[in-house]
C-alpha cells in the first residue's frame, strides 16, 4: 500500500519496512544493479503494468550505509544514486520506463563507495492525485545489500522523514497541466 505522509517513518522503507529479514544481496561498487518493483505483491507478470492505473511519477534510488542491513530500521542518512522524472519532449515518466521494463530499474552503483552493509531504497512516487497536499502516493521498498569494492566514500545525505515536504514542487503538482520542468524530489544524485 502507498504511504501518503512524508512525515511518517513509513516513508523510509514502507509500512512494516523497518524490520529486516535474514539474508543480504551481494553487490559490487561500480557495477550495474537491477531492482524490481510491482504495486501488487506477488504479481511479477509482464502482462500487467508494474505501477499501473495512471500512477505516473518519478522513480528514485537511494542508499544508506548501515552497520547491519539485516537489523537497521533506516533512520540514518540516505544519498540518492539514481532518478528518472518526467521528459517533457516524450511526455514519459519514470514509472512509464518501469512499466516498459516489466517493473525493473537498472542503475550503476557508484564505484567510490566504501564497502560494507547498505540499505538500498527503491521508490516510485505516484502523482495522479497530487494536486493537493497529501495526494502523492509513495511506493518504496528497501533491499538489504553488502557492497564490495575499494572505495572509501561515505556520502552525506538526507533522512526519512525529513527529505521531502508535502509542498515540494515535485510532490504537490497537477500532472494534468502542461509540465515544462519537473523537479524531482530529494537531493542531487551522488555521482561518485
Amino acid at each position: 500500500s502507498p504511504v501518503t505522509s512524508v512525515s511518517s517513518t513509513d516513508i523510509r522503507c514502507n509500512v512494516g519496512g523497518t524490520k529486516g529479514v535474514s539474508g543480504l544481496c551481494p553487490i559490487t561498487a561500480g557495477d550495474n544493479v537491477t531492482v524490481e518493483m510491482h504495486a501488487q505483491p506477488g504479481d511479477r507478470s509482464c502482462k500487467n503494468e508494474a505501477i499501473g492505473g495512471n500512477h505516473f511519477g518519478p522513480v528514485i534510488i537511494y542508499m544508506s550505509k548501515v552497520a547491519n542491513a539485516q537489523t537497521d530500521a533506516g533512520a540514518g542518512s540516505w544519498f540518492k544514486i539514481d532518478e528518472e522524472g518526467y521528459n517533457p519532449t516524450t511526455k514519459k515518466w519514470g514509472t512509464d520506463s518501469l512499466n516498459a521494463n516489466c517493473g525493473k530499474r537498472s542503475f550503476k552503483v557508484p564505484s567510490t563507495l566504501a564497502s560494507g552493509d547498505y540499505l538500498l531504497r527503491a521508490e516510485a512516487i505516484a502523482l495522479h492525485a497530487a494536486s493537493s497536499s497529501g495526494g502523492a502516493q509513495f511506493y518504496m521498498t528497501c533491499f538489504q545489500v553488502t557492497l564490495n569494492g575499494t572505495g572509501k566514500a561515505t556520502p552525506a545525505g538526507v533522512t526519512f522523514p525529513g527529505a521531502y515536504k508535502a509542498s515540494d514542487p515535485g510532490i504537490m503538482i497537477n500532472i494534468y497541466n502542461a509540465i515544462t520542468n519537473y523537479v524531482i524530489p530529494g537531493p542531487a544524485v551522488y555521482k561518485g
